[in-house]
């Protein structure tokens, strides 16, 4: 008898289920662990409606995934069966290594170490367990898989990962800028010379999902006041850290222990609500600044932020802290972490190490930003760099 579940959901309707180890994997701790990260950290401080986890995200690329196979293989592109399990299998768990709050605290919590790298780790202890079933999903993952257009739709220019943010974050913060039209996409892909590439038709719907993710970037990703809070949270584990502030286990391990100390496994059972009690709880701690900086962040008494073209005088922001350290009666040593200065840093289309790439049908193959008239051209090529400076109202 044939498998087959659905999983309704907001976004796309009903997902489909219909692989038995895809549901194993969904029902292990170390995957449902993801219910309980924010997909976009402290945003839901700006946009109330965005409290959707990871675990909505992964599941959502996980069915563009399924929808891209699908259309791929009624084009005549050979993906056997093992290399379609293994693909989705790849886009599933390519989030797993997120820590609490996700990008937010990431390499605060984890010094030194990437979602990716941790993702990896988690996925070969996965492949342990499920004896080596995850083999070739782990070739995918990390493009050792003969097939690159596989790894390109789960990590590339044209992902379904990025197809699934933008169109849940859209939806979940009500900012429809950030709409783009997946589904035109995913009947526009094909494959040529082994690459994952886009029809001719599609070059409208591909400028329209490059803007829209640059516009998602600066109305919302990057939004001033979704730094300032997520500034506040990076330095509140850090101020922790320094301070050696107790918590429970445990997160209390990544606080206060050496990183070598700490296993996988403990990893695998920390999420917001362990970060959450902490900040509660240290709300009434005897160190000044880890108690403002953790009171604003339950209260929403956010830091005050400013945008700017250019750097900061270094005048002004030193006479802000001076200000501030004698308002608290603390030193200027520790004023400096309620009054800092920092970059905002997007690009909207990667022109050195990723492309777009347009399938004519004479056969030609153009970058995205060298077809006829292009809205996406040289133009936008380098990052686009805001200043910013944050201190204590």
């Amino acid at each position: 008898m044939p498998f087959h579940k659905i999983i309704n959901d907001p976004v796309y309707g009903f997902i489909t289920i219909d692989d038995e180890l895809i549901l194993q994997l969904i029902a292990h701790p170390y995957y449902q662990r993801l219910r309980r990260i924010h997909q976009m950290a402290m945003a839901h401080l700006v946009y109330p409606g965005a409290v959707h986890t990871r675990l909505h995200h992964s599941l959502g690329a996980y069915h563009l995934m399924r929808c891209a196979l699908i259309e791929l293989t009624s084009k005549g592109i050979e993906i056997n069966q093992e290399e379609q399990q293994a693909a989705k299998v790849a886009i599933l768990l390519h989030d797993i290594g997120h820590g609490p709050f996700s990008h937010a605290l990431e390499q605060t919590l984890v010094e030194g170490m990437h979602h990716e790298e941790i993702s990896l780790l988690i996925i070969k202890d996965l492949n342990k367990q499920f004896n080596g079933q995850l083999d070739m999903a782990i070739e995918i993952f990390t493009d050792n898989y003969p097939k690159k257009f596989l790894h390109q739709l789960v990590s590339g220019q044209l992902d379904v990962d990025r197809m699934d943010y933008l169109t849940r974050d859209s939806f979940f913060t009500g900012v429809i800028e950030g709409a783009i039209g997946y589904d035109r996409i995913l009947k526009m892909l094909t494959v040529h010379n082994g690459d994952l590439m886009i029809e001719e038709k599609g070059i409208y719907s591909i400028e329209k999902f490059l803007v829209a993710r640059r516009l998602m970037y600066w109305q919302v990703y990057l939004h001033k006041t979704v730094v300032s809070a997520e500034q506040m949270l990076k330095r509140i584990i850090n101020r922790a850290k320094l301070v050696k502030a107790t918590c429970h286990e445990p997160l209390n391990s990544f606080i206060n222990e050496p990183l070598e100390n700490v296993t996988l496994e403990q990893f695998c059972s920390i999420d917001d609500y362990d970060v959450l009690v902490a900040i509660k709880s240290w709300c009434l701690h005897p160190d000044k600044v880890l108690s403002i900086l953790c009171r604003g962040i339950v209260d929403r008494n956010l830091l005050k932020v400013k945008y700017a073209a250019e750097p900061f005088d270094t005048v002004p922001v030193k006479e802000k802290t001076i200000e501030i350290a004698q308002r608290l009666n603390i030193t200027e040593e520790d004023a400096e972490w309620l009054v800092f200065t920092g970059e905002a840093i997007s690009s909207t289309y990667n022109f050195e190490h990723e492309h777009i790439y347009i399938l004519f049908k004479d056969g030609t193959v153009k970058d995205i930003s060298e077809v006829d008239n292009a809205l996406i051209n040289e133009n936008l090529r380098g990052k686009v760099k805001k200043y910013y400076i944050c201190y204590l109202r």
